[in-house]
């Protein structure tokens, strides 16, 4: 099954920076089901001027590989501006045991101009259908949880696009809390997360249900040292089959 809904956008959970000199920076993330680690992600991320190119890897581990192999790797390229990321073209590759996919999307001032997914598949009846408004004024799953340092960040909705899927991520203000990753203390803004599915999903799947109407999940974000943008240190998602936990090793913080 391919990630979807915040299990997707939280491929994004990575910190950023940028000058006038090129720079790189790596880090990964832990993620657990329960006390069951059950993946790693790592991230790279590029900068250029005003041009960024982040790419994702994502593998599953431990008893999960025995039941099945999932990986992605994940790519975006795009500009800066006004302390938001700007999609010029997202990549991501998918495996499931034998089944791979590849979705291609190309953006234009924010829009979605071009979606390519390889292999195309057929869908069901119950399929809700992508709508071409539905493509206006959207974010890939990387850069969406990357937020400008002078907002609100609790108090908006993240209206994410991944090729197939369109989802809002409705965050709502919490509370605030300590964290630690690598050698990055301090203190976290908590949000709390709403995922409300918008189109490219099949109806009555009981999973997407479960998150419609799930409570608990929660983004905690802290502020970058370098380019001053908001970025998520830690996630709590319930699902179905427990809570899964995303959780930063290492932070530019």
């Amino acid at each position: 099954m391919r990630p979807t809904g915040p299990a997707l956008a939280l491929l994004a959970l990575m910190p950023v920076s940028a000058g006038a000199t090129d720079y790189r920076y790596d880090t990964s993330y832990s993620v657990a089901l329960g006390i069951l680690p059950i993946a790693r992600m790592t991230f790279q991320t590029e900068v250029a001027s005003d041009r960024y190119t982040i790419s994702g890897q994502f593998h599953s581990s431990g008893l999960v590989d025995v039941v099945r192999e999932v990986a992605a790797n994940s790519t975006v390229t795009g500009t800066l501006a006004g302390g938001r990321m700007q999609p010029k073209r997202y990549e991501l590759d998918y495996k499931s045991g034998k089944r791979a996919s590849t979705y291609e999307v190309s953006f234009a001032g924010g829009n979605v101009v071009e979606t390519k997914v390889t292999p195309e598949r057929p869908k069901p009846s119950s399929w809700v259908p992508v709508q071409p408004g539905d493509l206006q004024s959207v974010l890939d799953p990387i850069g969406a949880l990357l937020i400008p340092g002078d907002a609100d960040v609790c108090s908006q909705t993240l209206p994410v696009y991944d090729g197939e899927s369109r989802m809002d991520l409705v965050l709502s203000p919490n509370r605030s809390a300590s964290f630690s990753a690598g050698n990055a203390k301090g203190e976290a803004i908590v949000c709390s997360v709403r995922y409300v599915p918008k189109s490219g999903y099949r109806q009555g799947r009981k999973d997407i249900e479960y998150l419609k109407s799930v409570t608990g999940m929660e983004i905690w974000f802290a502020k970058t040292a370098t380019l001053k943008l908001y970025a998520p240190v830690y996630a709590k998602i319930p699902t179905r089959y427990g809570t899964v936990h995303v959780t930063a090793e290492k932070f530019d913080g």
